[in-house]
């Protein structure tokens, strides 16, 4: 396995980003979203790196990048659109680089609301990703119910005692919302799922395309 890190175009300057895992000849690629970026997001959290592990371990070829205005990346943050816009410039990059492989999507937090929004988008240019899977979605602070469709399965794991995340929420939107997740609950696991992050990789494993 490698590690590269670069600096890709995005929509408001350049995108501070890391490639890794299988990049010869990779069985697929995937794109992890990091946490909110005024609250000490990055692309180094554990559990984007616990997710870029999984998909590393299944021979993917895996960019985690920061958002616009954090670390190198360039431009403010923008409340998730912005944002969303990143991601899509990000896919487009490996998509070009690695055409015509499976693609897995994941976000943790505010990431997964960038998640599920970019996977809308691309859905709708016939680009989307094979499976999303989104790990303590924050429906609380974003408009989770105007996505609509990402075609391919969702599926969220939750902690049942997180303290950022309401988890009441979280499992109401799950038995609302059409995007019809599967959902994972962690027993005794918070938001940052410190001491779970084994069981974290393997559910992830499991849920890759």
């Amino acid at each position: 396995m490698s590690s590269e890190r670069l600096l890709l175009d995005g929509p408001e300057g350049k995108l501070e980003a890391v490639l890794e895992g299988t990049t010869e000849n990779p069985r697929m690629i995937a794109i992890i979203c990091h946490p909110h970026p005024l609250f000490g997001g990055t692309m180094d959290n554990k559990v984007v790196t616990t997710l870029s592990r999984a998909a590393r371990e299944a021979e993917a070829a895996v960019v985690r990048f920061n958002f616009r205005g954090v670390g190198a990346s360039q431009g403010a943050y923008s409340e998730g659109i912005g944002e969303t816009e990143d991601l899509v410039a990000v896919h487009n990059w490996l998509s070009k680089r690695y055409p015509g492989l499976p693609f897995w999507l994941a976000g943790f937090s505010f990431g997964t609301f960038v998640a599920a929004r970019g996977a809308e988008i691309l859905a709708a240019n016939g680009s989307g990703p094979k499976a999303l899977f989104l790990v303590a979605p924050a429906v609380h602070n974003y408009p989770f119910d105007e996505i609509e469709s990402v075609g391919c399965p969702v599926t969220v794991v939750q902690g049942e005692d997180d303290e950022v995340v309401p988890v009441d929420k979280v499992f109401r939107w799950v038995e609302t919302t059409p995007l019809a997740p599967d959902l994972i609950r962690f027993p005794e696991s918070g938001h940052f799922f410190h001491g779970h992050l084994l069981e974290l990789r393997d559910v992830a494993a499991s849920r890759l395309p």
